[in-house]
């Protein structure tokens, strides 16, 4: 595993580190000619994957919400509604992030596309950039959370679990995360006025429903695909193809769908499926060398022996990927954690669906945390150079602050997760 951190830190692509650590491991622990077997069943394998077609289903849809312009009015329906609070315009970037991130998936789409429609606006009403780019970078990781993501479909295949019911798990945790971020803006605005000066005027009734109608694509999205998992209409893996299928419909009832848009959303997926699938192949790998190796089984071992409890392993395992994120980026991190972590989790009883959302958290502060930090370089690659990536750290840290105080909450109330997997009887 050291050898493989070096490869990483020496910018070595992470698929080739993992599957290169792993195919000399299994070489050494067995013999070269069932490496080369292995290594050349495992494309084939992974390809076959039922559950992994779901990937590209799903980053194409978010490729056609964003080419084609769907979420471009939810920032300004948003704004509408909440701009009157103190830190108004922030907030609304919050909610707006999170509602995108239901259409996306990705923490990076949703950081993007977000950044693009509410910095400038928040630039324009004399925000602090601190906040306003902390906002953007911070509220974009509920991508990862929200279904559908990316990350519990992986987390899913790998823990084989049920991915469906981690997309439902996440709904509570990510909406949380949502309003507690709302709520730090909203304090530190009030105490701080200069950090948000600007206001929204109140507008009346009328023409905020003109706005939130203009949304309407989102919610029949969002509705389409999480309510056609849960009537049993379609399967968590088949949900990305219904959902691409309907983004589809919508663009072209909206009359925002063209040739353009239409091949550089399928280009934009293929090339995010190659990029994600040539990891996954290096991750899958390393499974396989750990396996021969029996190192997962002989953590899990001392765990037992050493009567370690189940809080002690979650914190235990939250440290590794709190320290770890702010090294790799979040695939990387998730899969050279998960066959090490995964049997540690089992032996010790805990929900693999909880811990699920609890990675998936883990990661989103690794998404923020220097020095690697994701998200930070995405909002800095929008505001240019008159923003320095310290004032977009510091403006992070007030959501590195509240997101540990979440993560704190979801470990001491387990409920909070699980209650509505466990009312929808999943």
């Amino acid at each position: 595993m050291g050898i493989a951190l070096l490869l990483i830190a020496l910018r070595v692509p992470i698929g080739l580190a993992l599957g290169l650590v792993a195919f000399v491991g299994i070489a050494v622990v067995t013999s070269w000619n069932a490496a080369f077997s292995i290594l050349s069943l495992i494309p084939f394998e992974t390809a076959a994957n039922w559950e992994l077609s779901a990937i590209p289903m799903f980053l194409l849809m978010g490729a056609l919400a964003f080419r084609s312009g769907l979420t471009t009015s939810l920032f300004d329906a948003a704004r509408l509604w909440l701009g009157w609070l103190p830190g108004g315009v922030a907030v609304a970037t919050n909610f707006a992030c999170a509602g995108f991130a239901a259409a996306s998936g990705s923490s990076l789409a949703t950081t993007l596309t977000m950044g693009r429609i509410a910095l400038p606006e928040m630039r324009k009403t004399g925000y602090d950039m601190g906040l306003a780019t902390g906002v953007v970078a911070s509220a974009g990781t509920l991508g990862s959370l929200i279904p559908p993501s990316v990350l519990m479909i992986l987390i899913g295949v790998f823990a084989q679990t049920s991915i469906i019911k981690l997309f439902v798990a996440g709904i509570i945790p990510g909406l949380l995360s949502a309003v507690a971020f709302a709520a730090m803006i909203i304090v530190r605005a009030r105490l701080r006025p200069g950090l948000a000066p600007g206001a929204v005027e109140k507008t009346d009734l009328r023409t905020k429903l003109v706005a939130t109608a203009g949304i309407w694509p989102l919610p029949v999205l969002i509705l389409g695909v999480i309510g056609g998992i849960y009537s049993g209409i379609v399967t968590a893996t088949e949900a990305g193809a219904f959902g691409a299928a309907l983004t589809f419909v919508i663009a072209l009832a909206n009359r925002t769908l063209s040739w353009k848009v239409v091949k550089e959303s399928f280009w934009d997926a293929l090339v995010g499926t190659a990029t994600l699938f040539f990891i996954v192949l290096g991750a899958v790998l390393l499974t396989r060398f750990l396996a021969f190796s029996g190192l997962p089984m002989f953590l899990a071992q001392l765990i037992t022996d050493a009567d370690v409890s189940p809080l002690g392993v979650i914190l235990l395992a939250g440290a590794c990927y709190l320290v770890l994120g702010m090294f790799l980026d979040p695939l990387g991190l998730l899969f050279l954690t998960l066959p090490i972590m995964l049997p540690m989790f089992k032996t010790v009883g805990l929900d693999l669906t909880l811990m699920g959302v609890l990675i998936v958290k883990f990661v989103e502060i690794g998404l923020m945390s220097p020095p690697v930090g994701l998200n930070v370089f995405a909002v800095k690659s929008l505001v240019g150079s008159d923003v320095p990536l310290t004032t977009i750290f510091k403006g992070v840290l007030w959501f590195l602050v509240v997101d540990l105080l979440v993560i704190g909450l979801l470990i001491a109330f387990p409920g909070i997760t699980l209650f509505l997997p466990r009312v929808m009887g999943l």
